[in-house]
């Protein structure tokens, strides 16, 4: 999205303190689709966008759409530690790839703040191993009760169950690493030599050990090499089973977010981007350590709707086989339900993570957005 950030805008105290906070709002590769134009002290206009014009995972937007809900949840909670309520409508007539919100943040006498506001800033992504402990019926509880209504927890968890989900992710890395549409969304999204990144994945947060960083640096330079090494030399299996097979297997548990209906417009995304992220705030609220697991959720969703993801030979085959698995794992009539997909379980906080661009960043004029 092309816009000037504006460098000299004075913002009242209260509202920046919201989208300072909102910005933290988890984002697919940490592309923060999203833009403020503020219009007065309690009032804003957020300035979505999708990537599916380059990034294969967001050929329909629903992702970003997803990033879009958390984003504006994220505002709502931020807003309720001030003893404001947050009225949202979205802009009717323009096109889903650049959906637009008007946000009014008004005070309301006796509101409380919302207790996950406090976690905005903290919540992040874990791709390390996790403790195997299961989730106690507390935590369980505790994290349903974060959804609004509409939205249920299907838990896969025990050894049997967070093996197949492990298998699942280890076999969907291998359609995503041998996918040449993939490859450049790869390269383009991840800083190396780094533990943290304003707009990207740092190579530090990916899981992988370093000398399997550096390699996959040299690699990925260049798509020739991708297929050499992923043809003679198993290119592939050491950042699956580092990323994939090895971390699924060391979690309390699987877990998907679940709607009462199918998602299917703009609206249901976003709806289903709040519960996410309330989710996810409960989860680190409660000590626990999470990491989103989207891509057989999307893939299945284009088999589907037979929307064509790869002019590679064979990988449609497999996306194929990888839904099927991804239905039996959740449920017949299930899968088609199912918004947010992850791996959840105790341990200790990620070292390195991807940050956020400054809030200045993120201000535009309304001309311009």
């Amino acid at each position: 999205m092309a816009a000037t950030p504006v460098l000299d805008a004075v913002l009242d105290p209260v509202l920046e303190n919201i989208l300072d906070q909102a910005r933290w709002a988890p984002s697919g590769d940490n592309t923060q689709p999203w833009r403020f134009e503020v219009r007065g002290a309690r009032q804003v206009v957020v300035h979505g966008f999708d990537t599916r014009s380059h990034c294969v995972y967001d050929l329909d937007g629903h992702p970003s759409q997803l990033s879009l809900g958390a984003l504006l949840e994220s505002m709502a909670l931020a807003a309720s530690a001030h003893g404001l309520r947050m009225d949202v409508q979205r802009r009717a007539g323009l096109p889903d790839t650049t959906p637009t919100f008007e946000l009014d943040f008004v005070a309301e006498a006796g509101l409380q703040a919302d207790p996950l506001a406090a976690f905005l800033a903290q919540r992040s992504v874990q791709r390390r191993a996790l403790s195997t402990r299961s989730l106690c019926d507390a935590e369980k509880a505790a994290l349903l009760a974060s959804l609004p209504a509409g939205y249920s927890v299907r838990w896969l968890e025990g050894p049997r169950l967070r093996l197949a989900c492990a298998r699942l992710m280890f076999d969907n890395a291998k359609l995503r690493l041998t996918m040449p549409e993939a490859h450049a969304v790869h390269r383009d999204v991840i800083e190396w030599h780094a533990r943290f990144s304003d707009t990207r994945i740092p190579d530090q947060a990916l899981g992988v050990d370093a000398v399997t960083a550096r390699l996959m640096h040299w690699i990925m330079g260049s798509w020739r090499r991708v297929e050499f090494f992923n043809t003679w030399l198993a290119g592939t299996l050491a950042p699956r089973l580092q990323m994939d097979l090895l971390p699924g297997w060391r979690c309390g548990a699987h877990f998907a977010l679940l709607a009462e209906q199918p998602p299917r417009q703009l609206d249901d995304y976003v709806a289903a981007g709040r519960a996410m992220q309330r989710f996810w705030l409960a989860a680190t609220a409660l000590g626990l350590q999470l990491q989103p697991e989207l891509t057989p959720l999307i893939f299945a969703r284009y088999v589907r709707e037979q929307r064509v993801f790869s002019s590679a030979p064979g990988l449609p085959a497999l996306a194929q086989q990888l839904a099927q698995r991804t239905e039996a794992l959740l449920g017949k009539n299930v899968a088609g339900r199912a918004v947010f997909l992850g791996r959840i379980g105790a341990g200790p906080a990620a070292t390195a993570r991807s940050l956020r661009r400054p809030l200045r960043e993120l201000l535009v004029h309304g001309k311009e957005a």
